[in-house]
């Protein structure tokens, strides 16, 4: 097997686990509140990644490899944690919130909206003109998401929740995107997590404070769905997203983390029989074709059309 293919393959793989995670994340609703469920969750991704970064470095010093970071990498890696963990908590709990209102499928199909925001963002923020096969993603995406949200004017409030929180995601890719250089990733996606969780202790104290003397009862309910993403979604899943873009370019890495989304769908019907009316189902068509034109290479639409112009001229066909 191929470096590229086997990248590939981690790639999807980790797509799958953070489209599941929607399950776990619908089914422990049942149980605890959705600001308690994140804090635990987050703690313990936060010391699961932690542990690991600390083992890693262990081997790194037997093997005589280790460098040790100097105090303005450890400055860095502290500012990345608070920062990219606030945007985390942030997006994390206005997730968390809407899938108590919505179904998992719809909300892993618009939390993908992130991959436009991110270009989008990078056009008000730092004045980089995304080119336009983004801005034919952002149209389909809209109307995606129209049909998404039952084919009317009206949108739930899970459905607004996790819209939020997809532009949250956008602003914590971005975060990343700023601290990660010269970082150990694997630390700084710890920190982060313990941030997230403190962010997510702070919202339980403000709305979910009545709801703790049966926290513990609730949890032990929840342990299973607990685990999976504290563990499984955000320890796993992180690291095989480390290993498998080392060889995967970052547009066909984004494109096959992307399917998150669709696992999201088909595990809601699966496993919680969430059903989808044929509007949604147009919808969902919709937003992963939006996801999918919005990682097309740079200059594929104007390839594309000079291409076509050509064909039109010779009056031939496109064909070979």
């Amino acid at each position: 097997m191929s470096k590229t293919l086997r990248g590939s393959v981690l790639l999807t793989l980790t797509a799958l686990i953070w489209g599941c995670a929607f399950v776990a994340q619908s089914t422990a609703m049942d149980h605890v509140g959705p600001f308690s469920y994140q804090a635990v969750r987050s703690f313990i991704a936060g010391a699961a990644l932690l542990s690991a970064s600390f083992l890693q470095n262990a081997v790194r010093r037997k093997r005589g490899v280790y460098t040790k970071p100097s105090r303005e990498d450890l400055r860095r890696l502290a500012a990345g944690g608070l920062v990219c963990g606030t945007a985390l908590g942030i997006a994390s709990n206005l997730q968390q919130l809407g899938i108590k209102f919505t179904t998992a499928g719809k909300a892993g199909f618009i939390t993908a909206m992130y991959i436009i925001f991110v270009p989008l963002l990078g056009l008000l923020l730092f004045h980089r003109k995304p080119p336009l096969n983004v801005w034919a993603g952002v149209a389909a995406a809209v109307v995606g998401l129209y049909l998404l949200c039952g084919g009317g004017l009206s949108v739930s409030a899970g459905d607004l929740c996790v819209l939020a929180c997809s532009l949250g995601f956008a602003v914590h890719i971005i975060c990343c995107g700023h601290f990660a250089e010269g970082c150990d990733c694997i630390a700084l996606s710890g920190l982060q997590f313990i941030v997230c969780g403190a962010v997510s202790s702070v919202l339980v104290l403000v709305f979910e404070a009545d709801g703790l003397s049966s926290l513990a009862g609730g949890l032990y309910d929840a342990r299973f769905s607990v685990l999976y993403a504290g563990v499984v979604s955000s320890g796993v899943g992180y690291t095989l997203q480390l290993l498998g873009q080392r060889d995967v370019s970052p547009t066909v890495s984004s494109l096959l983390m992307s399917l998150e989304s669709v696992f999201a769908a088909a595990a809601g019907v699966l496993l919680l029989n969430e059903g989808l009316s044929a509007a949604e189902l147009a919808g969902c068509a919709l937003m992963l074709a939006a996801v999918v034109t919005a990682q097309l290479p740079k200059g594929a639409f104007a390839a594309l059309k000079k291409r076509n112009s050509v064909v039109r001229r010779s009056g031939g066909s496109s064909s070979s």
